[in-house]
């Protein structure tokens, strides 16, 4: 089994930034990709940004540029610094992990609110 903890939301104004934390602890040997989803009511869960299992990073279109995410292996945590922050970028923001047989893992998430 894998926990994760999300830190570091809250409301901020439009152009701002924050940095997102995803504790992990557990069997964390068994992560194979680690990354961050966002929801809005009424709407399918969609990436943002994650480590691949070949160690690559992916980003959703609309955070290229804006979003980075990375990892202090020591911590087994991993952030998601997001810069020049939208309105639209108002969601929740979820920390999953996969294991080698692709099982996902979730955290409560951490709400994400940006004023315009």
């Amino acid at each position: 089994q894998v926990q994760l903890v999300e830190s570091g939301g809250g409301l901020v104004q439009a152009g701002g930034s924050l940095r997102l934390s995803c504790a992990a602890s557990g069997s964390t040997f068994s992560i194979n990709a680690i990354g961050w989803y966002r929801q809005v009511p009424g709407k399918l869960r969609e990436l943002v940004a994650r480590f691949s299992s070949g160690g690559s990073t992916d980003y959703a279109d609309s955070v290229k540029g804006r979003f980075t995410i990375s990892r202090d292996n020591a911590k087994n945590t991993v952030y998601l610094q997001m810069n020049s922050l939208k309105p639209e970028d108002t969601a929740r923001y979820y920390c999953n992990a996969r294991n080698h047989y692709n099982y996902p893992y979730w955290g409560q998430g951490t709400q994400v609110t940006v004023s315009s």
